[in-house]
């Protein structure tokens, strides 16, 4: 018996930064199919803004929960792989995001004001919290909550722009079926490691003092079998051409030398 509870905790540990190899490695293709096309036709601007924000809150929200898990009593719920999958994600998305600035746009392609003002609301009332943390009027804890609620909406919603935008243009072409791909990878393995560490503990409330990496990994799913079945299924015979010679869909080596313009 005691053999089997010191084995578990290591199977986690494994699982664990399993996900992170394969979430860490889904930003890479978008990077990479950018980089080759000389543009982000294709990719949601306003997805690419809304993540953005979202890990830079998910990685505060991390690096907090970790830091204070002894003391909070979160030992099982915020591990290593989850900061450094945080951070690094946060890094690449903000990437991807120089990409948009010097790479070709199709017309008109910008974040929209809905998904701005979403932004904009939500980073204020993050700071306000923050500063009433900082001042002791109210517990750290609840500010770094937010911030995961914060993240965990955007979950919900920053698919939805580029799932309009394939519907809208009848094809994938510029968004990265790879990304999707390990993304669901990574989700499967992060809730595979919430229920091992909660069924490890006996307690099934570490679900729910970190209901952000659980729902992360299950809203991501959805999107992801979305994805899927419309680069697959409903648009795999309509690839168009957008932006020119340097328009190519995920064919060929990864990482052939992009087409000069």
């Amino acid at each position: 018996m005691a053999s089997n509870e010191a084995v578990w905790p290591v199977i986690s540990q494994l699982i664990g930064w399993g996900y992170f190899a394969a979430w860490s490695l889904s930003f890479y293709p978008q990077l990479v199919l950018n980089w080759r096309r000389r543009s982000v036709e294709g990719l949601s601007l306003d997805f690419l803004a809304l993540n953005l924000w979202g890990f830079l809150c998910y990685s505060i929200y991390n690096i907090g929960l970790y830091m204070n898990r002894d003391k909070w009593g979160l030992d099982n719920s915020v591990q290593l792989n989850d900061v450094v999958f945080a951070i690094h994600a946060c890094f690449l998305t903000a990437l991807t995001a120089f990409q948009s600035v010097i790479y070709h746009r199709s017309e008109g392609q910008k974040v929209s004001m809905p998904s701005t003002s979403f932004i904009a609301i939500t980073a204020s009332t993050a700071f306000v919290a923050g500063f009433l943390a900082f001042k002791g009027t109210i517990p750290a804890s609840y500010a770094l909550y937010y911030l995961s609620y914060i993240k965990m909406a955007i979950t919900l919603i920053k698919y939805v722009p580029q799932a309009y935008l394939n519907f809208k243009r009848q094809s994938t072409v510029g968004w990265s079926i790879d990304n999707i791909l390990l993304d669901l990878t990574g989700g499967v393995l992060s809730m595979m490691q919430s229920l091992i560490d909660a069924s490890v503990s006996g307690d099934w409330s570490d679900i729910t003092k970190n209901p952000v990496k659980f729902g992360l990994g299950l809203t991501s799913m959805s999107f992801d079998g979305l994805f899927i079945v419309q680069h697959y299924v409903l648009y795999r015979n309509r690839v168009r051409e957008y932006g020119g010679p340097n328009e190519r869909d995920e064919v060929g080596p990864l990482l052939s030398a992009p087409e000069e313009a």
